[in-house]
């Protein structure tokens, strides 16, 4: 049975402070219950109906339930919120202030009395019961200008980037969390095509259904900004207008581009079928067929075995209607290597075209409103015309031809074209972990535990592990977005270069980076927001189910660092390939002499001012890489003569991948000195603080390494500690000045934890 409501009764809501503190710091001793009795119920004003409910709280055999504490509680904080703070000095002060007009005196008397009989602090007790709040924001006011800094993030796309957030603004675009898949699909389709009204399709295309003076640049920065928000409806817009829209902008010739307007509106939906089950990542041995047919002037379209079966198409298994797909072509009995083809999959109403069998990739770990599907062909026949022609034809006489005479090449020159998709993913991956991080800094900033007995709890971003925790990942995603801005640059500038191996593992590099740190930031998100993190309505859970397919589309990212890790050996891979071994071993012995007269004096810091030194940065970083492909290198040049050249590349694919990583850091390294330096005043010194705190982080997490090799000594070691600790503290008086720079709108936080702590409400 329930205890009486003290705060329901005018004559025992004094007694409510003292009881609750009494029963909640532990059971009561049985001479502190008999005192308590004593003093409590000769109290002179209470009434023989108000003594007999009183004694019930001071049953030793029957204590007050936990329930019966928290509703106590409850009516205790209401009440005392209306008071004010001069009356709540103490227990006793705060009982005497929720006595009945002209009794607190007389009241007070009889709770001093109880006090004495309790032997508690009234302060002390009272700052438990109701914890304070200090006075100032949760956070200290900003030493940089947010907005001059959201200014510079969003340069030079600023416009179309507000286009988006006023898109992402509206609650009415968030996913219903609980909805069926059946439903998230046709609610991201609807939301697709309010995109395509709005104008963001048309981007993607400029020269054809763009502005003049449009550039493809517009279109990846609001691809960027749309990943604050629902990344069912990211990828589904990356599909459409991204993939599909793409391979006929950049592989097609004028008579694919005038589909483009109908792509741009969404009148037109479709997809992209590359990936296969037996072949997701190795494109050039897939197995599906374009076969050409003089006799009709068609090209046949075949799925030759199951594992041939085009797999993980998104816009399949609903709404797509027209497919590129990628196959080997075969002209007059010759094989010509992967190109794609325009097959149509749907007609108007939806069925399957003949030939064509759709199934439904079904129930995924996240990205729920994607409609990913297989697709199979029997032979199915399409016009020689939907071959995408830019770099091979086939003429109306029945013979290819292309520019490109290597089929190697050429191969990779298509592939090329398409490398703004890596560039896209990255972008949304930063996107969302800093949506997820945003989340749990903001709570940081609100939840409290623990902390000084008498005075009130600590915040959470007040203890250094969980500045630790958040703030070295909140920097990363400075660095991923400095990254992704400076790869995008460099890929408007050169994207229809002759050779554009270099862009290419550069994008790799930075997509690999980018969707490695979402799914790290976003599981230490999850867990220093505790169990409210692993709540679906505070975003990261979610987050986190739909980013992680990133790590492995676009580009599988333990074979993406492989590609990296081949372009930093460009210098001979040549002649690695082609087994030419004396140009091979000349080539390692430059490098070797390179390395040995780099490292010979090397630079060990071990003080502050050196460490955050910018050149130290730069050398640690580049000394690192150049070690670790020396390594690949030497290691390479000894197995030579013991094995063929690809097994012996085959035995050093770890310590490849290891140089691949370190030479991506150090390209994120510079694109973040880059940002710094774009930056003035009191911007640049908050952005070098971060930049700061990210390279010296990395550098900590690397310490072994750099010890072993002989860049750190244990002084140094002890001291980059330090500066990462220091530096995590001075973020964290940057951080919500940071997140505001960001410009995350709040229908897309749309986590309660991001707006306060919820014990407070």
């Amino acid at each position: 049975m329930s205890h009486p409501d003290l705060m329901a009764d005018p004559d025992l809501r004094p007694f409510g402070p003292l009881l609750h503190v009494a029963w909640a710091d532990g059971e009561l001793k049985d001479e502190e219950l008999a005192r308590l009795r004593e003093v409590a119920l000769a109290t002179p004003w209470l009434s023989t109906e108000a003594r007999e409910r009183l004694a019930v709280w001071l049953d030793p055999a029957a204590p007050p339930s936990a329930s019966d504490l928290r509703t106590l509680l409850a009516g205790l904080r209401q009440a005392a919120g209306t008071l004010p703070e001069l009356k709540r000095r103490d227990l006793v002060g705060l009982g005497a202030a929720l006595a009945a007009e002209g009794a607190s005196g007389e009241v007070g008397d009889a709770l001093g009395a109880l006090s004495d009989a309790l032997g508690v602090d009234g302060r002390g007790a009272l700052e438990r019961l109701l914890p304070t709040r200090p006075p100032e924001p949760a956070a200290p006011a900003p030493r940089f200008d947010p907005d001059a800094l959201a200014a510079l993030f969003d340069a030079p796309y600023g416009a179309v980037r507000a286009r988006a957030r006023g898109f992402l603004a509206d609650p009415a675009h968030r996913l219903d969390p609980g909805a069926s898949t059946a439903a998230q699909r046709e609610r991201v389709r609807a939301l697709l095509l309010e995109l395509a009204d709005a104008g963001f399709g048309r981007l993607a295309y400029p020269g054809v259904t763009g502005e003049e003076g449009d550039d493809l640049g517009a279109f990846m920065a609001a691809f960027e900004t749309l990943g604050q928000g629902e990344l069912s409806l990211l990828v589904k817009f990356g599909v459409q207008f991204g993939l599909f829209g793409g391979s006929l902008f950049f592989l097609g010739t004028e008579r694919h581009h005038a589909l483009l307007p109908q792509v741009a509106t969404g009148e037109l939906l479709g997809c992209f079928a590359m990936s296969e089950l037996g072949h997701g990542s190795n494109v050039m041995a897939l197995e599906t067929t374009a076969t050409f047919d003089p006799e009709t002037d068609e090209l046949v379209i075949h799925t030759p075995s199951e594992s041939a079966r085009k797999e993980w198409i998104g816009n399949a298994a609903l709404h797509g209607r027209l497919a590129t797909v990628f196959a080997q072509l075969e002209v007059g009995g010759e094989a010509h290597g992967v190109h794609a083809v325009l097959v149509p999959i749907r007609d108007e109403a939806g069925a399957p075209m003949p030939g064509v069998r759709i199934g439904d990739c079904g129930e995924k770990l996240g990205l729920h409103g994607v409609d990913n599907g297989r697709l199979w062909f029997d032979r199915v026949r399409v016009p020689r015309a939907n071959l995408l022609d830019r770099f091979a034809r086939i003429t109306e006489e029945g013979t290819y031809e292309s520019p490109i005479a290597s089929p190697t090449k050429r191969f990779f020159t298509m592939l090329g074209t398409l490398v703004a998709g890596r560039i896209c993913v990255a972008s949304g991956a930063a996107s969302a972990s800093q949506v997820g991080l945003a989340v749990a800094v903001r709570y940081a900033f609100a939840r409290r535990q623990f902390g000084a007995e008498e005075g009130p709890e600590l915040r959470l971003i007040d203890y250094p592990l969980h500045r630790r925790r958040l703030m070295p990942l909140l920097a990363q995603s400075v660095a991923a977005r400095a990254a992704v801005a400076r790869v995008r640059a460099r890929y408007l500038e050169e994207h229809d270069a002759e050779d554009t191996r270099e862009l290419e593992a550069l994008a790799a590099g930075v997509k690999v980076f980018a969707t490695d740190h979402a799914t790290r930031a976003l599981q230490a998100a999850r867990e220093s927001c505790g169990g409210q993190g692993y709540l679906a309505e505070n975003r990261i859970g979610p987050l986190k189910s739909d980013t992680d397919v990133f790590t492995t589309f676009e580009g599988d990212n333990a074979v993406l660092l492989q590609l990296v890790g081949k372009a930093l050996l460009l210098d001979f891979r040549k002649a690695f390939f082609d087994d030419r071994v004396f140009g091979v071993l000349r080539f390692l012995g430059a490098k070797a002499s390179r390395a040995a007269r780099g490292s010979a004096v090397r630079n060990r810091p071990d003080t502050r001012a050196e460490l955050r030194d910018p050149e130290t940065w730069r050398q640690l970083f580049a000394d690192r890489r150049d070690e670790l492909v020396e390594g690949v290198a030497m290691r390479i040049r000894k197995r030579l003569g013991e094995m063929p050249a690809e097994e012996a590349f085959l035995a050093v694919q770890t310590h490849l991948v290891a140089a691949a990583r370190a030479h991506v850091e150090a390209e994120v390294l510079e694109a973040f000195l880059a940002l710094v330096d774009a930056a003035g005043g009191a911007e640049r010194e908050a952005l070098e603080r971060q930049c700061g705190l990210w390279t010296l982080w990395r550098l900590e997490e690397d310490a072994g390494w750099l010890l072993e090799n002989g860049f750190l000594t244990g002084a140094g070691a002890r001291a980059l500690r330090d500066e990462v600790d220091a530096l995590a503290a001075e973020c964290a008086d940057d951080a919500m000045g940071l997140l505001h720079a960001l410009r995350i709108p709040d229908a897309c936080l749309g986590a309660p934890i991001a707006f306060g702590d919820p014990a407070e409400r």
